[in-house]
């Protein structure tokens, strides 16, 4: 019936399966939860626990795969026709959240994407950054997901038949962090596979550094620079890529390397504060992607 997939690393995911076993136990189906750590630092002892839970498995990695890696190494593990992809920092909205899926589930189902949340409280302002962005940025409605079948969709709170995970796998020469998502969702848009959307959300308890977030932002903007330069990503795939292409069209790009380098501080100043503006974080993207 149901194989459900956690990728993590560096995070306690006891309470995850936890919750996910109990609502799966109530449900009376045949399912798994496998979680799979990349050679983590933390919690090692705590997420064992996990291998004494019923049809529960944690394991870790020998050496680093990266998450694409891991996510395709655990589908091959897994013996259940539905795979159901999550995010280790996540947790379900409420109790009903394996029963909405399953009620989903026939024949025809291919893809479906539940739609992600970020938590109402603000976290500490040295935090504020990843949480501003992703409630800005990454939530989206069912209105809006349902005319928009593939924008906006997350690789976890994914539920993906095996068979079309094991025909398109996540793209495992991506040696740094960023754009997996883009390039895995892209392969099933050129494959013709359909994409289901519903109202059942994840919580994405995301707790990072706003520093931290910027310096991750950079590895991404990077990567996109590398996928680009060997063509596994075309320029009008993102919106920064496309931005980038038309400035370079209106021979603009000096210039905004210009005013990127000469303010560098002052948005990095605006990004660390408690009240960042994500416009500044496109230009700081932006301006960074015309440096390189």
């Amino acid at each position: 019936m149901l194989s459900v997939l956690i990728p993590t690393y560096n995070y306690n995911v006891v309470p995850l399966v936890l919750e996910l076993q109990k609502q799966a136990d109530s449900l009376g189906i045949d399912y798994e939860i496998l979680v799979q750590d990349d050679v983590s630092q933390l919690f090692i002892i705590e997420n064992s626990e996990i291998n004494s839970f019923s049809n529960c498995n944690f394991s870790v990695n020998t050496e680093n795969l990266g998450r694409g890696k891991n996510i395709n190494l655990l589908c091959s593990k897994s013996k259940y026709e539905n795979v159901l992809i999550m995010e280790a920092d996540s947790f379900t909205e409420n109790e009903l959240y394996l029963k909405n899926y399953i009620e989903k589930l026939s024949k025809s189902t291919t893809v479906i994407f539940g739609g992600v949340k970020y938590p109402k409280k603000n976290p500490p302002k040295e935090k504020i950054l990843r949480w501003k962005y992703g409630k800005n940025r990454e939530t989206k409605s069912l209105k809006y997901r349902l005319t928009n079948e593939y924008d906006f969709v997350f690789t976890w709170n994914l539920l993906i038949r095996k068979d079309i995970l094991l025909r398109n796998p996540f793209p495992e020469f991506i040696q740094e962090y960023g754009y997996e998502d883009l390039i895995f969702i892209k392969n099933l848009r050129l494959n013709t596979v359909s994409i289901s959307h519903i109202e059942n959300p994840l919580i994405h308890y995301n707790d990072e550094f706003s520093i931290d977030f910027i310096k991750k932002s950079e590895v991404a903007v990077q990567t996109l620079h590398t996928l680009i330069n060997t063509q596994n990503i075309d320029y009008e795939d993102t919106r920064l890529s496309s931005v980038y292409l038309n400035l370079k069209k209106l021979h603009l790009i000096g210039l905004v390397e210009s005013i990127y380098l000469k303010t560098k501080q002052q948005l990095l100043n605006n990004l660390i504060s408690e009240n960042p503006n994500l416009y500044v974080l496109d230009f700081y993207k932006l301006g960074y992607f015309c440096s390189l």
